[in-house]
């Protein structure tokens, strides 16, 4: 496995690499893998003949007072895991290579960004989709793997590459859990083990709103409030960012489930913000 710290040095060996025929995925990450990102690697090793693996802790998606400092981080670990996954090239660049001193060029689809994440991290799409597209830029995949678990991200991701006629396909992987149900994440390691006992119950909430729209009920605000007074009673300590229900490919806030829709939340549990979503209507 190759590691690259140089964007155009990196940006060369893909161009080669696309030049003799092949085919990159590349798999955009923030490090401190988990069992999730193995399968996001594991994914794009059956889809390509080279994967590409970032691990970069992007500066611009973080807001003041957010955990950009604190965020976990282990580059020999990584790039152990990385190549016990087939990776061929890991790319962990600098901030100050990635971005001048003047950046001013921004990527945005500010639409799909103004609800559920948008509204508590308002600059945080800004930098999803600015980074994505200057890490497209560097590895020129043809494909690349993002995980369900940052529903609205993906959602974004798509309609950029959709917008500004990107020819790279946006392959979506499946939230990977533990067995107690919690969506696997890096920001899991703030949970203390009381609050990881009971974080599983943000699942159990998701499924029991499932379990109501099959049984027939349509209002999302009587699903929310469900949902709100499940939280409240089971997850102590816990304070909810937002619940909403929304559409799966817009993100566009429904008051009926009549169609496609997803659940989506976001709960500070202690020194963690946990985000969970399931698909309650398909």
């Amino acid at each position: 496995m190759e590691i690259i710290k140089n964007p155009q040095e990196l940006q060369k060996r893909a161009l080669e690499l696309r030049a003799q025929g092949k085919k990159v995925a590349l798999v955009p990450t923030m490090g401190y893998f988990h069992r999730g990102h193995a399968s996001l690697m594991d994914a794009a090793r059956k889809l390509a003949d080279v994967v590409i693996v970032s691990l970069f802790v992007n500066p611009t998606q973080f807001g003041p007072g957010e955990d950009l400092d604190n965020y976990p981080h282990d580059l020999e670990r990584d790039a152990a895991l990385a190549q016990e996954h087939g990776v061929d090239i890991l790319f962990t660049p600098t901030r100050d290579s990635m971005y001048y001193d003047d950046h001013c060029t921004w990527v945005e689809v500010p639409e799909l960004g103004v609800n559920l994440c948008g509204k508590s991290r308002p600059v945080h799409f800004r930098g999803v989709a600015t980074v994505v597209t200057k890490l497209f830029m560097v590895a020129q995949p043809q494909v690349a793997v993002f995980g369900q678990k940052d529903w609205q991200q993906l959602a974004i991701l798509k309609r950029m590459v959709r917008d500004l006629n990107i020819p790279v396909e946006i392959h979506a992987h499946e939230i990977v859990r533990e067995e107690s149900g919690l969506a696997l994440s890096s920001r899991n390691t703030y949970l203390t083990t009381e609050e990881k006992n009971v974080a599983p119950l943000l699942c159990k909430g998701l499924k029991m709103l499932r379990e109501m729209v099959e049984e027939g009920e349509e209002s999302a605000a009587r699903l929310k409030d469900e949902l709100e007074a499940f939280y409240a009673a089971n997850i102590p300590g816990s304070r909810v960012d937002y619940i909403e229900i929304v559409d799966p490919d817009n993100i566009t806030i429904l008051e009926r489930v009549d169609g496609p829709a997803l659940c989506a939340v976001a709960v500070y549990l202690g020194k963690a913000r946990l985000i969970d979503n399931l698909l309650i209507k398909v």
